[in-house]
């Protein structure tokens, strides 16, 4: 059987010829590492889902997963005194280097990384094959069938070849109508966007930071946020625009380019009906928030401002567009060369960073199984958001995973950014 690619799947397998694009999920486990018993476990783990040797066919836009028996190595990695800074390198080692897709293969790469009387267990995946919810909803299956010294295969099977969103949003008018009245103010905006230089445009590598948000410092994001009537995504996006303001010079003087643009990636599965627990695949839509951020602007106002655009948005869900806007952008890039490609968005697109936000709790409640003890997160930044924040909610606190491409933000501009994050948020806790 083959299924149709989507209109980001198809998106991202042309990203992932100019820089590898990947994404990498991380969950703690309880006890003693086995590492032989454990690499057994993941090939037939995913064998019995039927997610091995997956075939592309770039000519008829098609995926086939060829099931069998999985031949992945899980690798130990570090095993030192700083478990938390070996996870950090990995992650970034595996968001740089770029799976096989000339034959056969699995879409897939595990590592581990051994703690006293724990171990992560790091998940690769090639982005363009699942969303961030169908790889968690994978995990959440795998660690307690592994705990519990099972190997049996899902109660149901996995669909593993959904129909094609895009398509389906073509019998929905308004959608497409709203989405059209859209596009002018959206222009607008982008030509009101500063962009961000690249030191060198070909080169794509990303780095990687790591951080946690404890339980009073999330606690007071949560109250803020609701105390101004926005929400948690709005306020973080408000936070990230904040923070990359001063990086962005003198606007006061920068022409007709003045504002700063974010984007973020939206889980539309729920808007699509999707059956997540059973489907597994790429069910994504995005938009963009733009504002100039003046000097002496308060965060409140900030963020209000930029709820007033957001929920425009979610409103008349223009986020479904996104495979619209994305056909063109892959029809417009095919008459480019790959070096001309790299640059094509930071002109014409010109994002400073993004977010992508999940609350764990929602998905995984830490009761149903208990080994699950801690989750990262980290995804590629591609050719079209040269930061991104990712930001995944785990019982009591948060953990940040702030991706960005190391030609576009020097290591003093990230510690920046990051410091900047941190700072705000501390001050939302005190003012709870």
């Amino acid at each position: 059987m083959r299924g149709k690619l989507n209109s980001f799947q198809k998106t991202m397998l042309q990203w992932n010829h100019l820089h590898a694009y990947n994404a990498v999920h991380v969950v703690r486990m309880a006890g003693k590492l086995d590492q032989p018993r454990l690499t057994s476990f993941i090939n037939d783990f995913l064998m019995q889902r039927g997610l091995t040797h997956l075939t592309l066919d770039l000519q008829r836009k098609t995926f086939d997963y060829g099931g069998g028996h999985g031949e992945l190595v899980v690798p130990v990695v570090g095993g030192g005194s700083q478990p938390q800074a070996d996870l950090a390198a990995e992650m970034e080692r595996q968001l740089n280097t770029a799976f096989d897709l000339s034959g056969a293969f699995t879409p897939f790469r595990f590592f581990v990384v051994p703690e006293t009387d724990a171990f992560l267990l790091g998940l690769v995946y090639f982005h363009a094959v699942a969303d961030a919810e169908a790889i968690v909803l994978l995990l959440k299956e795998l660690v307690p069938a592994y705990a519990s010294g099972g190997g049996r295969g899902p109660t149901k099977p996995l669909t593993l070849y959904p129909r094609r969103y895009d398509n389906l949003l073509r019998h929905q008018p308004r959608v497409i109508g709203r989405r059209l009245l859209a596009l002018p103010d959206q222009a607008r905006k982008l030509r009101s966007s500063m962009r961000r230089p690249a030191s060198d445009p070909k080169n794509m590598q990303n780095g990687l930071r790591l951080f946690t948000v404890g339980q009073e410092v999330l606690r007071g994001l949560v109250v803020t946020a609701k105390a101004w009537q926005v929400t948690v995504n709005d306020l973080l996006l408000a936070v990230l625009m904040r923070s990359l303001a001063p990086l962005a010079g003198d606007r006061a003087t920068a022409g007709r380019r003045k504002n700063i643009s974010l984007g973020c990636i939206v889980n539309i599965r729920k808007d699509l009906e999707v059956d997540s627990p059973r489907t597994f695949g790429l069910f994504l839509g995005s938009f963009m928030v733009t504002h100039a951020v003046p000097d002496g602007i308060g965060l409140q106002q900030l963020a209000g401002e930029l709820r007033d655009q957001t929920l425009a948005i979610k409103r008349h869900r223009l986020y479904l567009g996104t495979p619209w806007e994305l056909a063109f952008a892959r029809w417009l890039l095919s008459f480019f060369s790959p070096d001309q490609r790299k640059k094509f968005y930071q002109k014409n697109y010109p994002l400073w960073g993004g977010i992508t936000n999940m609350n764990l709790n929602s998905l995984w409640p830490a009761a149903e199984t208990a080994p699950q003890a801690d989750y990262f997160r980290a995804v590629g930044t591609g050719p079209v958001t040269p930061l991104v924040l990712s930001v995944s909610t785990v019982g009591h606190h948060a953990n940040i995973g702030l991706t960005y491409r190391t030609a576009v933000f020097s290591e003093p501009a990230i510690e920046q950014i990051k410091s900047s994050l941190l700072k705000t948020l501390a001050e939302l806790h005190c003012a709870a």
